[in-house]
């Protein structure tokens, strides 16, 4: 009998997520200049500082190379970001080695084929709810919401609930 991927909660201290189909709706919109825009979800950017300043360890691997979203990401904290990248697993490999984090600690979320083998090599490989079928055949966990649109939240905020750190980030901070 296969484990729930609740059961993989508790382990995680890594999340690495793709940008297009996961921190995106997988659209693009293109003016008449050329330049590619893309939109991000706020409530993904609120739960990806709060994991951050909990002390997790956040890293971006996509094949896109938009210079927006590496401007978005930084002023949300996070700087292990890798964009235009080929080679996924090379990425992820050299990224575990440095940081000394065992593979059965990282929360992965890809989207579609470009994502399939470094999905292969994670703790708790996850997919938001419209990823194409093979990406959602090798998750462990599919999100209830689509990529671009609360799916990144989704993880973390069950990650963060199930270690006792989601409620404890808001303790002293209000608006």
């Amino acid at each position: 009998m296969s484990k729930s991927y609740k059961e993989y909660l508790n382990n995680i201290n890594t999340f690495i997520f793709d940008v297009d189909g996961v921190l995106t709706d997988a659209t693009i919109q293109v003016t008449q200049n050329g330049e590619l825009l893309r939109t991000m979800n706020i409530r993904d950017g609120f739960a990806l500082k709060a994991a951050v300043e909990k002390g997790y360890n956040v890293c971006i691997i996509s094949g896109g190379s938009n210079e927006g979203v590496r401007i978005r990401l930084r002023n949300l904290g996070i700087f292990d970001i890798h964009l235009g990248v080929s080679d996924k697993v090379e990425i992820y490999n050299e990224y575990i080695h440095v940081n000394n984090i065992k593979p059965e600690n990282v929360l992965y979320m890809g989207d579609d084929i470009p994502d399939y083998w470094i999905m292969q090599k994670v703790g708790l490989p996850t997919c938001p709810q419209d990823a194409v079928p093979e990406i959602k055949k090798l998750s462990k966990y599919i999100s209830h919401v689509n990529g671009g649109k609360g799916a990144v939240r989704d993880v973390i905020e069950q990650v963060m609930k199930v270690q006792g750190k989601w409620m404890e980030y808001f303790n002293g901070k209000h608006d």
